[in-house]
C-alpha cells in the first residue's frame, strides 16, 4: 500500500468516525424518557454539540418566543408546565460557502397527543417525537467536524405536547410566526405547527438557498411505507432525485410522494387560513401540504416524514429504539452537493 492509499484510509476512517459518533449522539437523545428531556434539556445538547463541533449556537426562551410570535410553538406549549425553546445551530465554513442550507426538525419531547389524547397502547414510545431535532443536531455536528464547504442553519422549534387545563383545544384558531392563521381540528397534529413557525423563520432570516425538515409526523406515512424508509415530499424534481439518490447511496432509504394541488383542497378551512388536518385520506401528504404554506413560495424545499424508521421496537439486526436515521443520507446529500 503505497502513502497516497495509506493517507485515504486514515480518512476514509476519521469521516466514519466523525457520523458514527453523530448517529449514536441521536440515537441517546431519542432514547431518553420524556421525564429526563424536556426543550429545555435539548438546548443544553443543542449547546454540548455545538461546543464540540464549534458552531454558534443561539437558544431563545419562552419570553423571546412570544416576542417573535411563533403561535404555532405557544399554543402546543400552553398544556405543558416545562417552558418551550427555539434553537439555532449554524456552521459556517473557513472558506465562501458553496451554498446556504436550511435544515428544521422537530422537537416535540413527547406527546400526548394534547386533548385529542393519543391511545394508551404505544404512548410511551412518544418519546422519539423529538427525532427530527435530534438528527438535525447530528447532521450539523458531523458537517462541522467533516469541514464541509456549506454554510448551514438548523433551527429546532421544542416543546412537549400534553393535555393541560390551559392546553389549546380542538377547534381554536392561532396565529403563526408567518401570520398564517391556523384551524386546529386536531391538538394530535401538533408538529406541523410548530414546524410552520420554524420554516417561515429559517426562509425570512437566512434566505437558504435549500430547505430540508425533518419530523415524525406521521402514523400514516408508516402505514403507507413501513418502518424501514421515510417519505420524501418536495416541490422541486432535481432536489428530490439528489435525495433520492444520497438515500440509496447511504442506506437511508426515502420514497417520494405527491405533493399535487389536488390535495389543498383537503387543508382548507371555513375561519382560518388553512386547516392543520386535512381527514382520513392521505394523511402525510396532507401533513406535507400543509407544511408548504410556510415556506413562502421557496422553490427547493423538502419533507421527509421519518415516523417510521427512526425509532424501532423490533428486535433482531437492529437494536430497538432511535436509529439516528437522517444522518447519513443528509450527511451524503451535503458532501456530494454541487
Amino acid at each position: 500500500m503505497n502513502a497516497g492509499s495509506v493517507k485515504e484510509a486514515e480518512e476514509g476512517v476519521r469521516c466514519g468516525q466523525i457520523i458514527v459518533d453523530a448517529r449514536n449522539f441521536v440515537r441517546d437523545l431519542v432514547n431518553l424518557p420524556g421525564n429526563l428531556l424536556n426543550a429545555e434539556d435539548i438546548a443544553e445538547a443543542a449547546r454540548k454539540s455545538a461546543e464540540k463541533s464549534g458552531c454558534k449556537v443561539t437558544v431563545l426562551n419562552k419570553e423571546e418566543i412570544e416576542e417573535l410570535g411563533m403561535g404555532g410553538l405557544q399554543a402546543v406549549n400552553k398544556g405543558s408546565h416545562a417552558p418551550p425553546a427555539f434553537m439555532i445551530l449554524e456552521y459556517e465554513p473557513a472558506s465562501k460557502p458553496v451554498a446556504t442550507f436550511a435544515l428544521v426538525g422537530k422537537g416535540v419531547t413527547f406527546d400526548s397527543g394534547g386533548i385529542s389524547l393519543k391511545p394508551s397502547n404505544g404512548m410511551d414510545e412518544m418519546k422519539s417525537d423529538m427525532a427530527g431535532a435530534a438528527s438535525v443536531m447530528g447532521t450539523i455536528e458531523a458537517a462541522a467536524l467533516l469541514g464541509l464547504p456549506l454554510h448551514i442553519v438548523g433551527l429546532i422549534p421544542a416543546t412537549d405536547n400534553m393535555p393541560g387545563g390551559a392546553a389549546q383545544k380542538p377547534g381554536d384558531v392561532i396565529t403563526t410566526y408567518s401570520g398564517i392563521t391556523v384551524e386546529v381540528g386536531n391538538t394530535d397534529a401538533e408538529g406541523r405547527l410548530i414546524l410552520a413557525d420554524a420554516l417561515a423563520y429559517a426562509v425570512e432570516q437566512y434566505k437558504p438557498d435549500a430547505v430540508i425538515d425533518l419530523a415524525t409526523l406521521t402514523g400514516a406515512c408508516i402505514v403507507a411505507l413501513g418502518y424501514s424508509v421515510a417519505g420524501m415530499f418536495s416541490n422541486n424534481d432535481e432536489f428530490a432525485e439528489k435525495i433520492y439518490e444520497a438515500g440509496r447511496k447511504s442506506g437511508e432509504k426515502v420514497w417520494r410522494m405527491p405533493v399535487w394541488e389536488e390535495y389543498d383542497e383537503l387543508i382548507k378551512s371555513e375561519v382560518a387560513d388553512v386547516h392543520n388536518t386535512g381527514g382520513k385520506g392521505a394523511g402525510s401528504i396532507t401533513a406535507a401540504k400543509f407544511l408548504e404554506k410556510f415556506i413562502d413560495g421557496h422553490k427547493t424545499w423538502a419533507h421527509l416524514d421519518i415516523a417510521g424508521p427512526s425509532f424501532t421496537t423490533k428486535k433482531g439486526n437492529t437494536a430497538a429504539g432511535g436509529t439516528g436515521f437522517g444522518v447519513r443520507l443528509l450527511v451524503d446529500l451535503l458532501r456530494d452537493w454541487k
